[in-house]
């Protein structure tokens, strides 16, 4: 190094893929960045993801996030059964990667015991209850199953970069902006 020159930042060394950041980042938005040291960023997607599937199901007056029955005499416990539904209603398969928000709607298939002032969350709705609130209201109840479908996508790239960690430029490769020789060359090359 020479007299005028000044140490070049070095990035620390990339990590090896975390599997158990990942499924952090799958039971709550974000929690594998939290453990990985990465706070910001994983406060960001917890308020933004959930935020956003909150949200979503707000606008559907809490009846977007489901599970219908089985149609056929399937056993209720059949690990096959929650397949059938989501071919016959697909938006629970994306709304199924926000993670633990997304349960009570398995729970609710299942017929397991629930509190009692969750009784109704993330049941299926009968067409009863659900026709006269789609008919008599706006667009809302659609616009806010989309919501909660793409938070419950977007968290599937937020545990993609929980398992493999941050992006950066390694220090052998970052370019050198103080570097004489590296001004030379990009002065010639242009």
């Amino acid at each position: 190094m020479t007299p005028g020159e000044q140490p070049r930042p070095t990035h620390p060394p990339h990590r090896a893929p975390s599997v158990l950041a990942g499924v952090l980042s799958f039971l709550i938005p974000g929690l594998g960045q939290v453990y990985d040291g990465r706070t910001g960023k994983g406060v960001l997607f917890m308020v933004t993801l959930l935020g956003m599937f909150m949200l979503g199901q707000a606008m559907g007056n809490w009846h977007n996030v489901y599970l219908p029955p089985p149609e056929n005499d399937r056993a209720p416990l059949d690990w096959t059964s929650p397949l059938g539904s989501v071919y016959n209603r697909w938006h629970y398969a994306g709304q199924f990667w926000i993670g633990i928000a997304a349960w009570p709607a398995l729970w609710q298939f299942y017929k397991m015991p629930m509190p009692e002032n969750l009784a109704n969350f993330q049941r299926a709705p009968t067409d009863e209850e659900l026709r006269p609130e789609l008919v008599n209201s706006d667009k809302s109840p659609d616009l806010g199953w989309v919501y909660t479908v793409v938070a419950g996508m977007l968290n599937i790239l937020v545990i993609y970069d929980a398992v493999m960690g941050p992006a950066f430029l390694t220090s052998q490769n970052a370019p050198r902006h103080d570097d004489p020789k590296a001004q030379a060359a990009e002065a010639s090359a242009s």
